[in-house]
């Protein structure tokens, strides 16, 4: 499983495990213990986590996902990181820590809150993905030169 396997659905919490895609629906799956799958129609926002990055006051001016996973993974290791009764300031004072350079501008307290969800549910049922040194890390890396 990778991060382009796995999406957010507008509307409903947690995430979800692509199982199959039709031309105007797709077929997901929870990704807790209960595995329920579900359809989803093409009218109902769906985010591919791959995709998904975080604004940046960077020359690039986003990070992706799975580098703010990994600083996370790096700062707390396999502790669980969401405190449900935190303000919205330390929420993002928490964020600056993990990526100072984020842009406090078009990054919301909300979107931090559902980034450490989203860790912690990737820390239970997919934990490769959070650890920094993954596959896709590996594949970025240049190839040795065959001589």
């Amino acid at each position: 499983m990778e991060l382009k396997d796995l999406v957010s659905i507008s509307g409903k919490s947690g995430l979800f495990k692509i199982i199959n895609a039709a031309r105007s629906s797709v077929i997901v799956e929870t990704l807790d213990h209960q595995k329920k799958k579900l359809v989803i129609s093409g009218s109902q926002r769906i985010s591919i986590l791959e995709e998904i990055s975080v604004y940046t006051n960077t020359s690039e001016g986003s990070t992706p996902l799975a580098k703010v996973f990994h600083s996370i993974y790096h700062e707390f290791g396999e502790e669980s990181v969401l405190d449900k009764d935190a303000s919205n300031a330390e929420y993002l004072s928490f964020f600056k820590t993990i990526l100072p350079e984020y842009d406090e501008d078009q990054v919301y307290a909300s979107d931090i809150k559902k980034i450490l969800r989203w860790f912690d549910i990737l820390l239970i049922e997919a934990p490769h993905l959070v650890r920094p040194g993954t596959e896709e890390e590996e594949e970025e890396e240049e190839p040795p030169e065959i001589t």
